[in-house]
């Protein structure tokens, strides 16, 4: 079985309540959050910070680990795990584009309304905080299934429940 670890913020400007997103024209083309791939030997975190400072010229701090997605392979058991993070704290200027594709802030009502083609939406209530973990399973053809494990919101974020989408 092969594990690939990688990571994605959501930056809030504060000031405005939008989020910084990207416009992606690589693999997953459509709008996401700014992350990518852990390095050997790097903190989940660090990763995080220097994932978002390389694609968006944003130095971020005091993130919030809010929920982490998982992608598994139907057949090889390969397993995509996405570490999620949020923050309103940053200091830099958006750049207009990076390698990724093209970056903006939006408010996250405009994010859920803006057809995509990567399926992002259903990421965006684990950085809500609505849900603390989701799990994919696909294949070479297509996402067979999906389901989110939700926070509940009686307990100090150490008790979840299942729940199918």
């Amino acid at each position: 079985m092969n594990v690939e670890f990688t990571n994605m913020v959501m930056i809030t400007d504060p000031q405005t309540g939008k989020v910084a997103v990207i416009d992606r024209v690589k693999s997953w083309c459509g709008y996401a959050f700014p992350g990518g791939h852990v390095k050997s030997r790097e903190a989940f975190y660090d990763s995080a910070v220097r994932e978002v400072y390389e694609e968006t010229g944003l130095t971020v701090s005091m993130l919030e680990n809010c929920g982490i997605i998982q992608w598994i392979h139907a057949n090889t058991g390969s397993r995509y795990i996405v570490v999620c993070y949020r923050t309103d704290s940053f200091t830099g200027t958006l750049k207009e584009k990076c390698d990724e594709g093209r970056l903006c802030w939006m408010t996250l009502d405009e994010l859920e309304n803006t057809p995509s083609e990567n399926d992002f939406k259903k990421y965006i209530d684990i950085f809500k905080g609505r849900y603390v973990e989701a799990v994919g399973i696909y294949n070479d053809v297509k996402n067979l299934e999906f389901k989110y494990i939700e926070r509940n919101p009686n307990e100090k974020n150490t008790c979840y429940k299942r729940t199918q989408s």
